[in-house]
């Protein structure tokens, strides 16, 4: 009986190496997000560990491209890993990428506050940044006028709900978004503000970054102004401006939802205005004294 021989194509080296360099590269990422997100080792290490992460997967891409030009010239096999490390390099440096992009249109800030003039200070928190991290006084109107150019839309929120109601609504929208709180006052008669402290994760990474809302009483009902900041990292990518965004806006819908807000008082010199029902009675009582007659 004759023999057949299966004649193989010789497999393209390039492509091994780019699939087995993308996979390497993301074990590396993946363990690197791991140690960010459970603190067990110092987080420069780890970035570390990301960033060349992110070199290989680049190698990797620029394999698997080189790959496809020696298949399509050589008619060479491995065509499925050239691109399976072409994806699994673009999964990881897409993200990075975008970030590097909005790095590169925001300002360089990290702090973020709706009041920055008098910000609210870090107490509880400041005690436990580490010596490494970003310093918890506010940078100074020089980031203020950066952020006023780069986000105009963030301000404090004025209510005409009473500093009670405005402090249990903000610690709602907290507690609803699992930070982790560090510290907390309630606004008394003896006390000018209430306050809120909380650390917030990121959602890749879970880089901590810190949080404090503050809750003053005026004489119309209350104003909130938050401030966050990153703990590590000149440029925030527009995080932290989006979270005080976010956060001052689900505490005006909390606040409306509660209905907390106070009658509103009559202006002195002007005539309380006439309920709809009044003329009704009016004409009741014409009629009345018609009949009395």
């Amino acid at each position: 009986m004759a023999r057949r021989y299966v004649h193989s194509e010789p497999t393209s080296r390039l492509a091994i190496w780019a699939r087995r360099m993308a996979g390497f590269a993301f074990v590396a990422s993946l363990l690197s997000i791991i140690i960010v997100r459970s603190g067990l080792l110092e987080i420069y290490p780890a970035l570390a560990t990301f960033g060349g992460a992110l070199a290989i997967a680049v190698v990797a891409l620029l394999l698997a491209l080189a790959a496809f030009v020696v298949i399509w010239m050589e008619g060479l096999s491995g065509m499925g890993a050239a691109l399976t490390g072409m994806l699994v390099s673009l999964a990881l440096l897409a993200y990075p990428g975008y970030l590097g992009y909005r790095a590169y249109k925001l300002p360089q800030i990290h702090d973020i506050t709706t009041d920055p003039i008098d910000p609210p200070r870090y107490e509880a928190l400041a005690r436990l940044r580490p010596r490494d991290a970003n310093p918890v006084t506010y940078p100074g109107l020089y980031t203020a006028e950066q952020q006023r150019i780069a986000y105009p839309d963030v301000g404090p929120l004025g209510t005409n709900a009473t500093a009670e109601a405005a402090y249990n609504a903000a610690h709602d929208v907290v507690n609803k978004r699992r930070w982790r709180v560090v510290a907390e006052s309630r606004p008394q008669a003896g006390r000018r503000e209430g306050r809120i402290e909380a650390v917030a994760r990121t959602a890749i990474m879970g880089f901590r970054d810190d949080v404090v809302v503050r809750v003053r009483a005026e004489p119309d009902g209350a104003r909130i102004d938050v401030r966050s900041s990153s703990r590590y990292g000149e440029s925030d990518f527009g995080t932290n401006a989006k979270r005080v965004r976010d956060l001052i806006n689900d505490i005006e819908d909390a606040i409306r939802a509660q209905k907390p807000e106070r009658p509103a008082q009559p202006t002195p010199g002007k005539k309380a205005p006439i309920k709809k029902d009044q003329p009704k009675r009016r004409d009741q009582a014409e009629r009345d004294q018609n009949r009395a007659r």
